[in-house]
């Protein structure tokens, strides 16, 4: 062990849905990751890879974690420690050096290691700048792909599984098939390629491939090659022994021509390997119950105290409150991907309507103007706050009515799940994770935990919503609503067992 649409999407072909099995057997594995919560985070994968593995060794796994040291992680603050000095790691004709650092990952005995090399990592930001991505970005995450096997070598360490996520880590799974195939014991190491996000997928010039150190044998069709350039995230698509992404209906749609980014048939081709498991979320961070940033506690039996952190938000954005009046929160990227284009399309009838609605993120400057000038139309209708507070996005999730997210597509989705958890009722499109973890409030109101619309169109939004606020209204219906939605149970603790047991299939060569 280390020593620390405006259709339905079509129903692609896809491995069925993983079942958790008891008791669960212990393995090791090795995470690698561009980002992990709490050392450098930009979105979801950071979050991922700081619970999952926490959940694996609850299950009596071993399991370490890799990610790139940057300028931001403090070596003082996170108690870094030097595990290997002035490693040397193969690059194009040549070689580079890198140390290695070590810390606890949290309170648990898991190891989170660090690749240092001040050329590639000691900048401002992790992948680039406001202005655009970093020149060098094929560089610098080779060359962490390539430590990373070589750190194995140095710690002594074998993991059986290599659970790689995302672009940054995919050429890990190309090396694993190409430059150390013949290396024991690397030769019977298995990858998993967790995709996160098809949308983002490291493409660069042909010419980068001699650096990578990977022959042009490999820059073919059915390898790198893409478009006459190379691609990391399709080099994780290809060489892995097994593919999964964050929800089952997003695996289905990454298959199609809609959602696939121009990867669609590579992952038909491999549909017998890809599978869907649903992230899961720390309710350690994210429970009502024991939250002491909200204003008054609550469980799913007396939920009314909820409206303890509604008066909050409210007073704190300068909206006066009013106890028959839903209030409706956004915490999202201000994007066209989370559906902002359809909320611009109907928010002068939208905020026609007797709600309020509260916004927090930032993203495109449109965005932004929209959503200005209408507070200053609607000051007692609109709250928006243009930055990122956690503090207040779980004062949003506790004192809102409901929870908006109409994404054009979202591989899983994490605020619909934290909602549900603080009894603020989701109103989702049917795509991706919020197509898996949300169910439609049925015609008798005695089933269902949100409200979803299939279509991507503003006027099937617009339609939702006022369904939501009618039914806002009738206090029995809302009342087993709020209640049905906190019982969900969207811990780690099953999507870990799942992640076990396709561990399991891999390392059997099924």
């Amino acid at each position: 062990m280390p020593k620390t649409s405006a259709k339905k999407t079509a129903k692609a072909p896809v491995r069925p849905g993983l079942r958790a099995k008891t008791p669960a057997p212990k393995r090791k594995v090795l995470f690698v990751a561009s980002e992990v919560v709490p050392f450098a985070k930009t979105g979801g994968l950071a979050d991922v890879v700081g619970s999952l593995p926490r959940a694996l060794m609850q299950l009596g796994c071993e399991v370490a974690v890799v990610l790139p040291k940057y300028k931001n992680i403090s070596p003082e603050k996170y108690k870094l420690k030097l595990e290997i000095k002035d490693m040397a790691v193969p690059m194009g004709m040549g070689e580079m050096s890198t140390d290695i650092l070590s810390t606890r990952l949290g309170d648990t005995h898991g190891t989170v290691y660090f690749v240092r090399n001040d050329r590639y990592f000691d900048r401002g930001g992790f992948y680039g700048t406001p202005e655009g991505d970093y020149h060098d970005n094929a560089e610098r995450f080779a060359f962490f792909s390539r430590a990373v096997l070589e750190m194995l070598k140095s710690l002594n360490w074998y993991p059986e599984v290599l659970h790689l996520n995302d672009w940054q880590t995919g050429l890990v799974a190309a090396y694993l098939k190409t430059l150390y195939r013949s290396q024991p014991p690397f030769d019977s190491m298995k990858s998993l390629f967790t995709i996160h996000n098809m949308a983002y997928q490291g493409l660069f010039p042909k010419y980068i491939l001699p650096m990578t150190g990977i022959g042009w044998e490999e820059f073919r069709h059915e390898k790198l090659e893409f478009y006459d350039q190379v691609n990391f995230l399709k080099a994780g698509l290809v060489y892995s022994d097994a593919l999964n992404t964050v929800s089952e209906r997003y695996a289905q749609e990454i298959q199609t021509d809609e959602f696939g980014h121009g990867l669609q048939g590579v992952l038909k081709a491999r549909s017998t390997d890809l599978y869907g498991i649903v992230n899961g979320i720390d309710y350690d961070e994210w429970n009502p119950a024991t939250d002491k940033e909200i204003p008054a506690q609550y469980t799913a039996k007396n939920h009314e105290k909820k409206v303890a952190s509604k008066k909050k938000l409210l007073q704190e954005q300068g909206l006066q409150f009013h106890p028959d009046r839903p209030v409706i929160g956004l915490i999202s990227r201000l994007t066209d991907q989370k559906g902002l284009d359809l909320i611009a399309e109907i928010i002068e009838e939208f905020l026609g309507l007797d709600v309020q609605f509260v916004v927090l993120g930032t993203g495109e400057p449109k965005y932004h103007a929209l959503l200005e000038g209408l507070k200053s139309r609607f000051p007692d209708k609109l709250a928006v706050a243009l930055k990122f507070d956690n503090r207040l996005a779980k004062l949003i999730y506790a004192g809102s009515d409901m929870f908006l997210m109409p994404s054009r597509f979202e591989p899983c989705g994490l605020g619909q799940m934290i909602a549900m958890k603080y009894g603020t009722i989701p109103l989702v499109r049917a795509t991706g994770g919020l197509a898996d973890t949300v169910e439609n409030l049925s015609p008798d109101g005695k089933k269902g935990t949100g409200f979803v619309f299939e279509n991507y169109r503003s006027d099937e939004l617009l339609f939702v919503i006022k369904r939501a606020v009618e039914a806002f209204h009738q206090p029995k219906l809302w009342g087993g609503l709020i209640e049905r939605a906190m019982k969900k149970d969207f811990s780690w603790d099953a999507s870990a067992r799942k992640y076990l047991e396709l561990y399991g299939r891999i390392i059997k060569g099924h």
